[in-house]
C-alpha cells in the first residue's frame, strides 16, 4: 500500500453539498481493478475515480469510473468532478479544452469561469423501447398511459431508458418500488410550467435517476443521463437549444446542469467544489 493524493468533489452544485459527490484518486497507474472496485464499494458513492497516465497521446490523463458493484465506461458527474480535481491539483490541458481518455474514448471538457461541461458522447443504443420493459417501468414507478409523453432508450454507456413526462411534479411525485424495477436503468424528465413554482435558478426541467442494482438505488445528479435526455429531446426538436434541468430535489438537492447545444456538440456543464482534500493508502 502506498499513500496518494485524493480530493472528494461536489458536482453540479447550485450551492454548498448540493450536488452529487465523487471520491478521485490520483496515481492509480499500479492499482489493480480489485484493488480499485474494493475502494469503491468501500466509499459507497455513485461513484469513484482512478485518474492514470493515458494510453492516447492526445488524452491529457485517463480515468476509470467504478460504481460500488461495477466499472462504468462512462459517467458525467465524475468526469466533471474529475476534471476538476485534476485541474485544482495543477493539471494542464494540451490544447483549448480539457480531454480526457475513458471507457467510451475521448471525452471533451471546456471550461467556461467556474463552469466545466463535457461533450455528450454518441448513444450507444438509441430508438423506442420494448412494450415488456415499459410496462415492468410504469409498474415499478406507478405511472399511468397517460403520465408519458414518450420514451427512449438513450444509453451512452450507462444503460439508460428516458421517459419524458407531462410535468416536473409528476416525476417529482413518483414513489419507485425499486424491487420491482430490477435492472433497469430509468431516467425522467418533466417540464416546469410556465405558471407553476420552480426552485432556484428557475430550471426548464426536473430530472430523476434511477439505478437500483448499482448499490445507489436512485442517483442525486446524473450528467450521463442528462447527456442522453438532452440527445434524444434535441433530435426530438422538444427541448429547446440551451436550458437548465434540475435533479436531487426529493433527495434534499439542488443539483443543476446546464444543457447547450452548439451545433456540433451537446455540451453538459455545471459547477463543482471541492470538499475534502488529503491522501488513501492504496
Amino acid at each position: 500500500m502506498s499513500s496518494r493524493p485524493f480530493q472528494q468533489v461536489d458536482v453540479f452544485v447550485s450551492g454548498s453539498l448540493t450536488g452529487n459527490p465523487v471520491a478521485v484518486v490520483f496515481g492509480a497507474d499500479d492499482l489493480t481493478d480489485a484493488q480499485m472496485a474494493a475502494f469503491a464499494n468501500w466509499t459507497n458513492l455513485s461513484e469513484t475515480t482512478f485518474i492514470t497516465t493515458p494510453r492516447d497521446p492526445a488524452a491529457d490523463y485517463g480515468l476509470r469510473i467504478f460504481t460500488p458493484v461495477e466499472e462504468l465506461p462512462f459517467a458525467g458527474h465524475p468526469t466533471l468532478g474529475s476534471a476538476h480535481a485534476w485541474l485544482r491539483s495543477g493539471g494542464e490541458p494540451k490544447g483549448e479544452t480539457v480531454v480526457q481518455e475513458c471507457g467510451v474514448g475521448l471525452v471533451k471538457i471546456r471550461r467556461d469561469g467556474d463552469t466545466l461541461a463535457f461533450a455528450a458522447p454518441p448513444l450507444i443504443r438509441s430508438g423506442p423501447v420494448d412494450d415488456a420493459d415499459l410496462e415492468v417501468i410504469h409498474r415499478a414507478l406507478d405511472l399511468r398511459p397517460s403520465d408519458v409523453v414518450a420514451s427512449n432508450w438513450v444509453a451512452n454507456g450507462p444503460r439508460w431508458i428516458g421517459l419524458l413526462l407531462t410535468s416536473a411534479q409528476r416525476v417529482l411525485d413518483v414513489q419507485p418500488d425499486f424491487a420491482a424495477l430490477g435492472a433497469l436503468h430509468v431516467g425522467l424528465i418533466g417540464p416546469y410550467r410556465e405558471d407553476a413554482p420552480t426552485p432556484l435558478d428557475q430550471p426548464d426541467y426536473e430530472v430523476r435517476a434511477f439505478v437500483p442494482e448499482t448499490g445507489v438505488a436512485e442517483d442525486p445528479v446524473t450528467g450521463s443521463l442528462n447527456a442522453g435526455l438532452a440527445m434524444w429531446l434535441r433530435a426530438e426538436k422538444i427541448a429547446p437549444q440551451s436550458y437548465v434541468a434540475s435533479q436531487g430535489t426529493v433527495l434534499g438537492r439542488a443539483g443543476r446542469l446546464y444543457l447547450d447545444d452548439d451545433g456540433t456538440n451537446i455540451w453538459v456543464g455545471g459547477r463543482s467544489s471541492t470538499f475534502i482534500t488529503g491522501e488513501v493508502d492504496l
